[in-house]
């Protein structure tokens, strides 16, 4: 799979709890690196490829076996993770869809994501640590992006890999630790997820660079990668299960995979082989790990490599257009 760093620290011991950023970082506002089909090489060769895909794929192999349900560590940052998530879901309640003559799009997520612009920079200040702070503006607009764009109302891989850059950076300036990582995924993403779904019944927001039935998902990617890596040496499921609608509300609160099998299953109607082309001919696979491995495969060439998702990608300080360390 190619070396990647890891990001999560351990804070074990004293040199530990420095950082993965030195303490001299001139912090700056991310701003967008790839204009050209031709840059798509930079993007693949910088840092910050080298360590999103490092963070994706220690979360991966931390929740291996793992139920949603398991006990872990809640750290203090985690816990304002949470809230900050809460706060985005009560300005959903505060801020009802509109009457407009079109179905989808509604126009009153705008309202919403401005709420959003405005707060972004307090909300991630809150959840730094003090010597830090100065990466709040940094670090704000990587979830700004991570809720869907406001012009185009419409979300998708692009706004989640966005997420998962805000988690990553929260990890490089020492916010987040290396024993927090299961509350990363089944606690902060498994929250931030239920809240995108939200949005998007909400808003009726449109699947941005959707591929239809030949895409995994209208929405999310990551989800699917981390929660058949939950199922990997599974004693009973197998990934046939996820066809049997009993089987997935049976076991749903417990793997991240089912969770989102069981919202397909809400939100779309027909055979499923029709709707989810692709996650059908997944049912077919022999092993979770084999499940598990393809679609990191597949993230890579269908979201990472496709420069229609990573010209909106943003590079700082912590996240580098610079060519990786080899």
């Amino acid at each position: 799979m190619g070396s990647y760093t890891p990001i999560l620290k351990s804070g074990s011991t004293p040199e530990d709890e420095a950082c993965a950023v030195p303490d001299s970082i001139t912090f700056m506002v991310p701003k967008k690196e790839i204009s050209m089909v031709s840059d798509m090489g930079k993007w693949k060769r910088s840092q910050a490829y080298a360590d999103y895909m490092g963070f994706v794929l220690t979360l991966n192999e931390g929740v291996k076996g793992k139920k949603l349900t398991c006990e872990y560590k809640v750290s203090e940052t985690v816990e304002k993770l949470l809230d900050l998530l809460d706060t985005l879901d009560r300005w959903i309640n505060e801020t009802p869809p509109v009457d407009q003559p079109s179905r989808f799009g509604n126009k009153a997520y705008r309202s919403w994501s401005a709420k959003l612009d405005q707060e972004a920079e307090a909300l991630v200040a809150a959840m730094l640590p003090a010597d830090r702070c100065a990466a709040a503006p940094e670090i704000a607009v990587y979830l700004k992006e991570a809720v869907g764009n406001a012009t185009r109302i419409d979300y998708g891989t692009g706004h989640e890999a966005a997420f998962a850059a805000f988690l990553c950076c929260l990890c490089k300036v020492g916010a987040l630790r290396v024993d927090d990582q299961l509350a990363i995924v089944f606690k902060v993403f498994n929250s931030y997820l239920a809240v995108m779904r939200k949005l998007q019944k909400t808003y009726r927001m449109e699947p941005a660079g959707s591929q239809g039935v030949w895409g995994l998902d209208d929405f999310q990617f990551l989800p699917f990668i981390w929660g058949s890596a939950q199922l990997v040496d599974h004693p009973t499921l197998e990934p046939r299960h996820f066809l049997d609608e009993r089987v997935v509300n049976e076991h749903q609160q417990d793997f991240m995979f089912l969770e989102c099998i069981k919202f397909i299953n809400e939100m779309k109607t027909g055979p499923f082989a029709e709707h989810s082309n692709q996650l059908w001919n997944i049912s077919a696979v022999p092993s979770w790990s084999k499940v598990n491995q393809g679609l990191i495969r597949m993230y890579k060439a269908e979201c990472l490599e496709k420069f229609p998702v990573i010209q909106h990608f943003k590079f700082g300080s912590l996240l580098s257009i610079q060519p990786g360390k080899t």
